[in-house]
């Protein structure tokens, strides 16, 4: 990976570009887009998934430890393709029956065995529709307060392997305005790292790479993609590098 095109914030260096950064460059570049990933950057679980997961399974007569089921949603996720279509056939159900997929697995993992559909159906829809509300998601406090300064002199956008329910969760939240794009996998066809993304984004944006910065929390979905398509990628992971720590990167290098 282009060590220049990572970046990070740690106490003890301040501002600081990955090994063998050429900070003249960046310097000389004007950034002209920055985009958001949503989950895990801009928003969490208001709760852990389990817990959701285990309270709405007992009302379909269900039951499952959080915990279990903490722990079989992360290995679902892990194992689950990311979902990919053919090109420009984005799918019509907007990604939905992946997400089905991975909630079945999870309650296979956590229970030893299948949920009958005859449960798991109504079961999926509730989680379903749970997360398509914005009181499920917390918006982390250092977001709103950078989101609105860079939005002052920067064009903001979201760059999200989410599906439609992301609009309503902004909108909630009041986070929409401070957006012009939202690009959404369930949308392109494709999921961050993959090259349609960030294809899309710069469509999107009608801005060139060196032109970009795109702020993730994942390594592989974030900085690789970012990287590969010749964007810079700015990754959060807190609590030592948060969006203060970005705010102070865009500022030293707008």
């Amino acid at each position: 990976m282009d060590g220049w095109m990572v970046h990070r914030l740690s106490e003890a260096e301040g501002v600081g570009l990955s090994e063998g950064a050429p900070a003249s460059s960046i310097r000389a570049m004007t950034l002209k887009a920055i985009f958001f990933d949503a989950a895990g950057t801009l928003i969490r679980p208001a709760e852990p998934v389990g817990a959701v997961y285990a309270r709405l399974a007992a009302r379909h007569g269900v039951a499952v430890q959080g915990d279990a089921m903490n722990a079989a949603f992360r290995a679902a996720w892990k194992a689950t393709p990311s979902p990919l279509h053919p090109e420009d056939q984005p799918p019509a159900d907007d990604d939905r029956s992946w997400w089905r997929q991975v909630a079945s697995r999870s309650f296979e993992l956590a229970l030893g065995k299948a949920v009958p559909e005859e449960v798991m159906e109504p079961l999926f829809a509730e989680l379903y529709a749970h997360y398509a509300r914005p009181e499920a998601w917390h918006v982390f406090e250092d977001v709103r307060p950078v989101l609105e300064d860079l939005a002052a002199d920067h064009a903001l956008h979201v760059l999200s392997n989410f599906d439609r329910r992301l609009l309503s969760i902004l909108d909630g939240h009041g986070l929409r305005p401070l957006f012009g794009e939202i690009i959404l996998s369930s949308q392109v066809g494709a999921s961050k790292p993959h090259a349609r993304m960030f294809a899309a984004a710069l469509r999107a944006a009608n801005a060139t790479p060196a032109e970009c910065l795109h702020v993730g929390d994942e390594p592989t979905a974030d900085a690789a993609g970012a990287v590969a398509a010749g964007m810079r990628c700015f990754i959060v992971d807190r609590p030592a590098t948060g969006f203060d720590a970005l705010r102070t990167f865009v500022r030293l290098h707008p």
